[in-house]
């Protein structure tokens, strides 16, 4: 009985070890190309196995079940289906730029459906395919036994055109990936023959000749700077777009026309996603989407509504759809047994140094069987010359082997003309072969001349490079695919494209509930019965547009970006959403102001803030318009525990009214405020003593009048100019006379117009409205008139005005 063996080894030495290995078998011999002719091993082994069982493309095609088993039995011990797949790939034109294998039956399609069965598909090597396999009988490149040692395989093939770039390479292995994408056949070899004439150009020099990638699908490739630092590191991003056209319809509507989508991109994907954007009305104007697709090309048509914006649907469709797509080049190939990263250059030279290794190989290969058939042709034209003397030695010999030493013997033939000339059948003794002999014999030497020449200098063998190349060009090359544009177009998107325009009402309260609602159910309650819950009240209504914008700011300095279209749409009975459920905000965190927006580029007004520590921040509105709004933005930098108390938009050209708690006012000219950014904190707006803060704030006119309400329930109407105009960062004149018991304290002010209202709310909830036209505009001296008795209701802590109803 065998003793068994154990290992104790750590477990990170054996995983690592055997991963090693496990990686360096992926890297090497399944995921990624090999530079030189730019297969990886299961297309090379189907390639092989096709030309070694004679299915050529000049020959009837062949089940590809048959190919499919060939390939498993002899060369690639793996699954069928895998072996299967990538044969089909290396038939699909909108896969391979140039495909390699033809076939007969479903071959899948450009809408992602799979290949027929193999028991029902045929297939044969496609012509182009036989340049990559050209004189592999020649002893060009190395061979290895297979897996089982019952024959041999390529290493790699003899390419007579540099594949890895022509059709591109796509792989994930253990730690590398690859993305190489199809060129053109011409402008690759121009490129080749480029860097043999220059080998030592650069990547500019190569722009002038391949002008980019060219994807089997066309379209619209853009980025030259992508392209450029592509070629010259390995890694770059270009953007591809289908090819679309707009077109005017005998109904005096448009259409939109896809003829080209971008490469890799699913087509049936695309045309469902355009759908759904329909359906889902996130795209106005849309009435209809056909694939029209048929065996004359592609075509997907975008039927659009009257009226409708077709540049602005295509642009949004570019945008939010596969219809534009990003390309990273990741040009990852095997290069010395080693994955590597290659720029253009290098791939080149790597392919260069390939056909140098298979031209001299041929050379020589051919070079040793002209010099061995010119040695036959010299003993036959020997024996011819002495005829006689050789059929006498013939006959008079005992058998073959006999007739040969005899010769040998007699006339100093050497073995294998011996054989030649005993091998030579009667018919051959005729006068006339003498000269095909003679003929055949100049020609020999004039072909190991030649030869000699290409083994002998390296002008001469590159010579022969670039004339395989260019014959390969001349017989293959076809018109560029895809058209290369410099820039990468900035998508612009016109917000009408997408929303419907609708005037509709959109309400915010005090705790933060937000809605939209149609006029239609505003109507249908006759605007009675607003949604909300009793403890809360309306901060702000708009009659709006959907195309306009919302900013709602809090007393922490943050605000929320609201397009309005985005608002959920909710009926006038019912109450909001919150906006913590639109995005997070901090526990304390409560709304301050609604400002709606029509258009941030025309709109010239300012946004101020002023904290209750007396900081003021003067802001251009159109700074706050932004692309990304899933979060609470930062507005005005507040700093410790201070807080926003006032915010207003103004025209800024307006005075600034800032009133304290201690009853300081202070009014300066706003632009005395320099504008700032959205990050900024402001500068000093009032002097405050120590425990004072900043009650109300606002801009105001020298005519206008505010109503000032204090914590006992005083409430004094005064004029503007009752208060010094002063400049920024002082304290300000006291507006209330001081009394020792129970002194009056500001809550708040409002400037007022003759159709509001003012409402205050007590410590103990108690609500009370008060019209400000019956009060007299009393002096800065005077505290006013008690309004309220707050020995029952208590202090009042909040003030705001209201539309009378």
């Amino acid at each position: 009985m065998q003793a068994e063996k154990f290992h104790d080894l750590p477990l990170e030495d054996v995983i690592g070890d055997r991963f090693a290995r496990y990686s360096k078998y992926i890297i090497q011999d399944r995921a990624l190309p090999d530079a030189r002719d730019g297969l990886k091993p299961v297309q090379r082994r189907i390639l092989y196995s096709m030309y070694a069982e004679g299915n050529l493309h000049d020959k009837p095609f062949r089940k590809a079940a048959k190919t499919v088993g060939n390939v498993i039995g002899n060369y690639h011990p793996h699954g069928d289906s895998s072996v299967y797949e990538a044969m089909v790939r290396l038939s699909q034109d909108w896969k391979l730029r140039n495909v390699l294998v033809e076939m007969h039956g479903n071959n899948g399609s450009i809408d992602g459906d799979p290949a027929a069965a193999m028991r029902y598909t045929e297939a044969r090597l496609s012509p182009i395919a036989a340049e990559l396999l050209r004189d592999i009988d020649k002893r060009t490149v190395e061979f290895v036994p297979n897996f089982d040692d019952t024959s041999e395989e390529p290493v790699v093939l003899p390419a007579m055109f540099p594949n890895l770039l022509v059709n591109g390479s796509t792989g994930i292995s253990a730690g590398y990936a690859t993305e190489i994408p199809p060129h053109h056949l011409g402008e690759v070899i121009d490129a080749a023959i480029m860097r043999i004439d220059q080998p030592a150009c650069t990547v500019d020099d190569l722009l002038t000749v391949i002008k980019g990638p060219d994807f089997p699908t066309g379209g619209i490739m853009q980025g030259a700077d992508g392209i450029k630092r592509a070629y010259e590191t390995g890694r770059g991003k270009i953007i591809i777009r289908g090819r679309a056209a707009i077109e005017d319809m005998k109904s005096g509507r448009q259409q939109i026309v896809v003829s080209e989508i971008p490469f890799e991109v699913n087509k049936a994907n695309l045309v469902r996603k355009i759908d759904e954007l329909r359906l889902d009305k996130k795209l106005e104007g849309i009435s209809e989407v056909r694939d029209e697709t048929d065996r004359t090309g592609l075509r997907v048509v975008i039927e659009l509504k009257k009226d409708a914006n077709a540049a602005g649907i295509l642009n949004y469709l570019y945008k939010n759809t596969e219809l534009q797509v990003p390309y990273n080049f990741n040009m990852v190939a095997i290069y010395n047994r080693r994955p590597k990263l290659m720029s253009l250059p290098q791939i080149l030279d790597a392919y260069i140094a390939h056909q140098r290794e298979i031209v001299t190989n041929r050379s020589q290969y051919e070079l040793e069987k002209a010099e061995a058939r010119q040695h036959i042709v010299d003993g036959l034209m020997k024996a011819l010359s002495i005829l006689d003397e050789v059929i006498a030695t013939i006959r008079a010999s005992k058998d073959k082997r006999n007739a040969k030493d005899n010769l040998i013997e007699a006339f100093a033939f050497t073995e294998p003309q011996a054989e030649a000339i005993v091998s030579l059948q009667l018919y051959r003794l005729t006068n006339t072969d003498i000269t095909a002999l003679q003929k055949e014999a100049d020609e020999l030497r004039q072909k190991i001349d030649e030869l000699q020449a290409i083994l002998g200098s390296e002008r001469k063998l590159l010579a022969v490079i670039k004339n395989e190349l260019k014959r390969v060009k001349k017989t293959y090359a076809d018109e560029r695919r895809t058209t290369v544009e410099e820039e990468i177009q900035d998508i612009k998107i016109d917000m009408e494209v997408m929303i419907p325009q609708e005037d509709v009402i959109v309400t915010v309260t005090k705790d933060g509930y937000v809605k939209r609602t149609s006029w239609r159910s505003h109507n249908a309650s006759n605007g009675k019965d607003f949604g909300m819950k009793e403890s809360d009240r309306l901060l702000r209504r708009f009659d709006i547009n959907t195309t306009d914008t919302l900013l709602l700011f809090t007393n922490k300095g943050n605000y929320i970006y609201l397009p309005v279209y985005e608002i959920p749409d909710i009926r006038w009975k019912d109450m909001g959403q919150h906006v913590a459920n639109i995005v997070s905000l901090e526990k304390d965190e409560s709304l301050l102001e609604a400002v709606p927006v029509q258009s941030f580029e025309e709109d010239p007004r300012f946004l101020v803030f002023v904290t209750k520590n007396g900081m003021v921040k003067k802001t251009e509105l159109k700074q706050y318009k932004v692309q990304r709004y899933s979060r609470a933005l930062v507005a005005v930098n507040v700093k410790g525990d201070d807080e926003v108390v006032s915010i207003h938009t103004t025209d800024g050209a307006k005075l600034l009214m800032l009133l304290t708690h201690a009853n300081y006012a202070l009014l300066f000219h706003e632009q005395e405020v320099a504008p700032v950014g959205v990050r900024a904190a402001g500068v000093k707006g009032i002097s405050l003593k120590d425990g004072d803060y900043v009650a109300a704030a606002m801009p105001v006119e020298t005519g206008d009048e505010l109503v000032i309400v204090t914590q006992r329930g005083g409430v004094k109407r005064m004029r503007v100019k009752e208060v010094e105009l002063s400049s920024r960062a002082k304290r300000g004149t006291v507006i209330f006379k001081e009394v020792k018991t129970n002194p009056y304290r500001i809550v708040g002010a409002e400037r007022v117009q003759p159709n509001e209202v003012l409402y205050m709310r007590t410590e103990r909830n108690v609500t009370e409205q008060l019209d400000p036209q019956t009060l007299k505009a009393k002096d800065r001296n005077s505290n006013g008139s008690l309004v309220l008795d707050t020995s029952e209701a208590g202090a009042v802590v909040e003030v705001w005005k209201d539309q009378r109803e």
